[in-house]
């Protein structure tokens, strides 16, 4: 199975990393894991934002992955590419977490044009 298949699973898994450190707390009470009150602090809020995001990210990218190697693209690059949405999905929840906006939007448009360019592959490649 193409490495770029299994990078679709962790897409998929980085929506939880990304909540993970707004729940490391004795508060959150798994009873109401929605309470607003709770989500109200500025680091969980942006812990449940990042979440958020990775969960809008991860549609496009599957069905990018899925296209690219499907019509033909260059298995090789679609790994690459895929790698490279990997980490700066993993950056920009970092950045998220840390509160670096700037080069958080410079992840995330990175990341973005790594799709494009997967989903794009099996026309220049």
């Amino acid at each position: 199975m193409p490495l770029a298949v299994w990078l679709i699973l962790a897409a998929g898994l980085l929506p939880l990393v990304a909540l993970l450190p707004g729940k490391w707390s004795r508060e959150f009470d798994n009873s109401n894991p929605r309470d607003p009150q709770y989500w109200a602090d500025p680091f969980r809020a942006r812990a449940l934002s990042a979440h958020k995001n990775s969960l809008e990210a991860f549609p496009l990218f599957a069905i990018a992955v899925i296209v690219g190697l499907w019509q033909g693209g260059d298995p090789e690059w679609i790994n690459r590419l895929c790698g490279l949405f990997i980490s700066m999905r993993v950056l920009y929840i970092l950045c998220y977490l840390l509160d670096k906006a700037p080069l958080r939007s410079l992840t995330w448009s990175v990341g973005f044009i790594a799709t494009i360019a997967i989903f794009t592959t099996p026309v220049w490649s």
